[in-house]
């Protein structure tokens, strides 16, 4: 007798739930996509234990007739596509039919749901995959998913569940991020103590933050938006012999984006807190994150992350969603395009905005490492008591980072869980109003450089100067830094870069791997400026360099560059070794801390760096100017 047998589809529908439901977040994500499919303007999350004993869902969608209902569990049935064809252009949240047969194996799930028109809704309990009753009902239109005891039949993945605060954490995460995604829905997200989210519908993305994270993260982010059409090229298209007579031409579309980015001042340390929206379904894709940093590049420092909130429309067609069983995933079919119109987008967006750091907020400002951008999870009473089967907690699941504001005084604002949902609504909808004033007051920028007056120097070091916005404070050196790593990317884009040649060659010696490393910059070397050759097997003579570099810093220059070419970690493309070229030259050639300088040397280098296009940061990504605001100036000495 053979050895190869077909699995019974119960433990089919297990294993499948094994690549989709791996945590209490998984089942709310596919539910919560199934409620958005529907149609549904308002959707409520309960969830019990970090949804170990209880998730439940209820939506105002289409809701199912008794037989969809009953259908909706066989595996691969599915409302969402018809033919392979369809899965060209999916322009739904879910299509595969694997969700519900999946969870529905492995939880205890009542499904009540009423459709629009029917006399009667219907109520379907499914145990461990198997109909345990199924009768009509008297519902409100939509559906309500209610799934207990998760793997509760397979206990070797429940023992895999971390402790309920950080499933709870996972879970908050995810509904702030679709209620941040659909700004024009309702969304509300209880706990067995409190609500946790509130959000009633709302016009803007901007009025969305504000209700959730409130006023203090609205400051630190940037709205970004631009649009782009598609190329032609390559959109697929069916050959001549399968084309009517009246064909025409499919519409490439176009490209947009929209939402907010950080400004500088606003680092991490990971890559958590950029999130990713494609036709409004949350992402996690390398192409997009590379695109992220590259527009950060030289802006903030090489170790440290910005915080995104970014959403991307584009035609179905140019996405490929199903690379992933959690479709998490997704797959660009003019990948390219979309990298540069990322990059391109969110630099000209720091470009325009040019923000000016505070300069009490720069006192506490420090990168941090913070999984990603949520609002507070208050901890459940027993959340100090780790679960009894469960494992030790690895590094990876610490709580996610909370970006709000400093806790208010208790006698001025009450906290969330404790005032009732109805008023928590009414809350928010009071609050809403005032943002859409606050939210067109520009915030504080550096367009005001060309306006300073400066006053001196402290130590000789920084610039102190003036104008009609407060009192700044401009690191000389950085600033310099900027002004001539600017220059010196025109300069090389033209390839006019002004060199001086040396009385007598440099002989710098190198180690065998140095010399190879050498081998492979030295074309980019001579672009920027530099005459260099080989002078022996381990020794390159330096005959001419960049104008402003000093000879006696060349040396320790040119080992910084082969240092960091050295690191494996520092893989990159002849951008980025241009750019690193540059800004290690900028910095050896920059005005240098403990220099004194006069009044009109000061006041030409405010107007240089005035005309650059990121005054904001180095190309180290230190912040050069700080502004102590006017208004900031009164406060402190209790005129307002």
């Amino acid at each position: 007798m053979g050895r190869i047998r077909i699995l019974a589809d119960q433990v089919a529908n297990q294993i499948a739930a094994g690549e989709v439901v791996d945590r209490p977040a998984s089942v709310v994500k596919e539910l919560l996509e199934n409620s958005l499919d529907a149609g549904a303007t308002r959707i409520v999350v309960e969830v019990e234990a970090g949804g170990r004993k209880l998730i439940r869902i209820s939506d105002n969608g289409i809701g199912m007739v008794r037989d969809d209902a009953l259908l909706a569990f066989e595996r691969h049935a599915t409302s969402k596509i018809r033919s392979s064809d369809d899965l060209l252009s999916i322009s739904t949240l879910g299509f595969r039919g694997e969700a519900l047969p999946s969870i529905a194996s492995i939880a205890r799930v009542l499904v009540e749901t009423h459709a629009a028109g029917e006399e009667s809704g219907t109520q379907l309990e499914i145990v461990g995959g198997k109909i345990f009753r199924v009768e009509d009902a008297g519902l409100p239109a939509g559906t309500t998913i209610t799934v207990r005891d998760l793997f509760f039949n397979t206990p070797a993945r429940r023992k895999f569940l971390r402790a309920e605060s950080t499933e709870l954490s996972h879970v908050t995460a995810l509904v702030t991020h679709y209620a941040l995604a659909h700004p024009d829905k309702h969304f509300e997200l209880h706990s067995a103590t409190h609500a946790l989210l509130v959000a009633p519908p709302v016009s803007r993305p901007s009025e969305r933050i504000f209700q959730i994270f409130g006023n203090a993260t609205l400051d630190h982010l940037i709205p970004a938006a631009a649009e782009r059409p598609f190329d032609r090229a390559g959109l697929p298209e069916p050959p001549p012999w399968k084309r009517d007579g009246d064909y025409q031409p499919p519409d490439p579309g176009f490209l947009r984006l929209s939402g907010f980015v950080s400004k500088p001042e606003l680092q991490k340390l990971n890559r958590n807190s950029i999130y990713v929206f494609v036709n409004r379904r949350l992402i996690r894709d390398r192409l997009i994150l590379h695109a992220v940093s590259e527009a950060y590049r030289n802006v903030i420092p090489p170790t440290s992350f910005p915080v995104v909130l970014l959403f991307l429309e584009m035609p179905p067609h140019e996405v490929d969603v199903n690379v992933h069983p959690a479709k998490t995933e997704v797959r660009f079919r003019q990948q390219k395009y979309i990298h540069d119109f990322v990059c391109d987008s969110i630099r000209n967006t720091l470009v325009k905005a040019r923000p000016a750091a505070q300069f009490l907020s720069a006192l506490s400002a420090a990168p941090s490492a913070t999984p990603s951008l949520v609002p507070d999870v208050f901890p459940m009473p027993d959340s100090d008591k780790k679960h009894d089967s469960e494992p030790t907690i690895r590094p990876d699941d610490a709580m996610p980072f909370a970006l709000t504001e400093a806790p208010p005084p208790p006698e001025e604002v009450k906290l969330p869980f404790a005032i009732s949902a109805d008023l928590a609504v009414a809350t928010a909808e009071a609050i809403a109003a005032p943002e859409r004033s606050n939210g067109s007051e520009p915030g504080p920028s550096l367009n005001g450089l060309a306006s300073l007056k400066p006053l001196g120097q402290l130590r000789e070091s920084f610039i102190l100067a003036v104008n009609d916005e407060g009192f700044w404070i401009v690191d000389q050196h950085v600033a310099h830094e900027r002004v001539l790593f600017e220059k010196i990317l025109r300069e090389r884009e033209v390839e006019r870069v002004e060199r001086q040649r040396l009385l007598m060659p440099l002989l710098v010696d190198l180690l065998p791997q140095q010399m190879v490393l050498f081998s492979q910059i030295a074309g980019e070397l001579e672009r920027n400026g530099f005459e260099v050759e080989p002078f022996g097997p381990h020794t390159i003579a330096v005959k001419a360099a960049p104008t402003g570099l000093e000879a006696a810093r060349l040396e320790r220059m040119l080992m910084e560059i082969l240092e960091k070419a050295e690191d494996p970690a520092q893989s990159e493309n002849l951008g980025t070794l241009r750019t690193r070229i540059a800004a290690s030259i900028a910095c050896h050639s920059a005005i240098k801390v403990n220099m004194p300088l006069d009044v009109k040397r000061m006041e030409w280098l405010l107007a240089e760096l005035a005309k650059t296009e990121h005054p904001t940061s180095c190309p180290h990504g230190r912040p050069i100017a700080l502004r102590y605001s006017w208004k900031d100036i009164q406060k402190a000495f209790n005129r307002i």
